[in-house]
């Protein structure tokens, strides 16, 4: 054998060489995960909360929906999820059809974002990766639903794979995505990426082209920050204030109490996670992490698994230390990236049997307590859900039909569900005044809505109040009939 034939293949610096030889075509082990990913969701989330939509869900599906008003769209959220479910609604996808569609595309999307790691990992590591990630309950329960951060979480499992294989305008069409959906989380993505890049010269190329997907992911959301606060110093200071201004907080203890439900802790005022038996999972990741880089130590395999762990905690920064509330699905991301690397530390334990026994046992439980959290979570949402659809069924019935309005609080998920206006005068999703509201009033049906026992807003106090069957004793007051519509009657 010749000298030539006999060398190494040459890489570029600063790219890992691949372990396993690209072989071509379907890689059946992941595509067998991306299955069962789409079969748990159409099984056991789809079937129960088919009937509705939740309230952040009802702000992102609105926005293009050419039958019905779009809800207030605040400072802090990105078009992503509304351009993604655009088609659909466009297409008149109602909430059952709408999520089975989103479990199957999030399906799809498993199976295409953690494909791009198996030159890196090797075909059945990167299957294990995706199924410790697409088991976890809030991985299931966000694939069907209308949300922002399981997307950001597949953007950026791309995004740091093509990274690592040398790509160029495949992660900087990954950052462009997580832009689209979520547009700090794609600064927070790109920095661990940039600093390898400066560090390491032969990969400064890629700087460019990170810096091009940023901006042409932000591009929408720097637009609408002129358009709407007038620039995007002004649409932070308002993002901040909605988050309830974003600074300093260890936010760590409100994320543990979160890891198990509810989907919003704001305020969080719970103590332990419920079942905290269930939640030992959460706490083994970061180590199991940690353990992974520990491990690896140098080379090639140093980095493949260093590389999406400093990512993590890059865009867990932000939920973890700048915000006073949490919610199990803001660190989808970083539970992603994070299954990378404790995917290979476990598979590495294969030559030690007692060891392998021991982490096959541990990760068959690890999975049957995530779907005992999800069968309860989904059964609390769809409650959730089901009286949202049963208070704008109240409220059609008392003869609030479009062109209608509706506010107070839970106004902008029922709102929606009844085809009406929503409007807030206060709170974080602030949209009119007191005088524009009592304008519209005059206009067309009204109603507020206040939870059991409580009286209205002073300005409907004479406004005649119905309580909404199935609603737990939520109550609509009904503004007086505008003089315009008792004079012609209804359309």
């Amino acid at each position: 054998m010749s000298a030539a034939a006999s060398a190494p293949p040459r890489t570029r610096p600063g790219v890992p060489r691949s372990r396993e030889r690209r072989t071509p075509g379907p890689d059946i082990w992941l595509a067998a995960v991306a299955a069962l990913y789409a079969v748990a969701q159409l099984t056991l989330v789809v079937t129960q909360l088919g009937h509705g939509l939740g309230w952040d869900e009802s702000v992102y599906v609105s926005q293009y929906d050419p039958r019905n008003p779009a809800v207030f769209f605040s400072a802090p959220r990105s078009r992503g999820t509304s351009l993604l479910t655009a088609p659909f609604v466009a297409a008149g996808a109602g909430p059952l059809a709408l999520r089975a569609v989103l479990a199957v595309l999030s399906a799809a999307a498993l199976y295409a974002a953690f494909r791009v790691w198996r030159p890196l990992i090797g075909a059945r590591t990167t299957a294990f990766a995706a199924l410790l990630f697409g088991s976890l309950w809030i991985s299931v329960l966000s694939g069907a639903m209308a949300m922002p951060n399981l997307w950001v979480a597949f953007g950026a499992v791309g995004a740091v794979g093509w990274f690592l294989r040398g790509g160029t305008w495949q992660p900087a069409l990954c950052v462009a995505v997580v832009a689209l959906f979520r547009a700090p989380d794609a600064v927070w993505l790109v920095l661990p990426l940039a600093a390898y890049a400066l560090v390491v010269r032969g990969r400064r190329r890629a700087l460019p082209w990170l810096a091009a997907g940023l901006a042409a992911g932000l591009a929408q959301w720097v637009v609408e920050a002129y358009v709407r606060w007038g620039g995007v110093t002004e649409r932070l200071h308002v993002s901040s204030a909605t988050e309830g201004d974003m600074g300093p907080h260890l936010n760590l203890g409100t994320a543990w109490r979160a890891v198990n439900g509810p989907l919003l802790c704001r305020p969080c005022t719970a103590g332990a996670p419920d079942r905290p038996g269930l939640a030992l999972w959460w706490l083994a990741l970061p180590l199991l992490a940690v353990a992974a880089v520990v491990v690896a130590r140098r080379g090639d395999r140093l980095l493949t698994t260093a590389l999406p762990v400093a990512c993590a905690a890059s865009l867990s920064a932000s939920y973890l230390l700048l915000i006073g509330y949490s919610a199990p699905r803001f660190l989808l991301p970083s539970y992603a990236l994070l299954a990378l690397p404790v995917a290979v530390l476990l598979r590495r334990l294969k030559r030690r049997r007692p060891l392998a026994i021991a982490a096959v046992v541990l990760v068959a439980a690890q999975i049957v307590t995530q779907f005992v959290v999800l069968n309860r979570v989904v059964a609390s949402t769809a409650a959730t859900d089901a009286r949202y659809v049963a208070a704008a069924h109240g409220l059609r019935t008392l003869g609030l039909t479009p062109p209608c309005l509706v506010t107070g609080p839970r106004a902008l998920p029922i709102g929606y569900a009844a085809g009406c206006a929503s409007a807030q005068i206060q709170g974080n999703n602030t949209s009119t005044t007191r005088a524009e509201l009592l304008r519209r009033a005059a206009r067309v049906p009204t109603a507020v809505l206040t939870p059991r026992g409580e009286r209205p807003p002073s300005y409907a106090r004479n406004w005649t109040p119905y309580v909404l069957p199935d609603t737990h004793g939520w109550t609509a007051w009904k503004a007086p009939e505008p003089a315009a519509l008792r004079l012609v009657g209804r359309p």
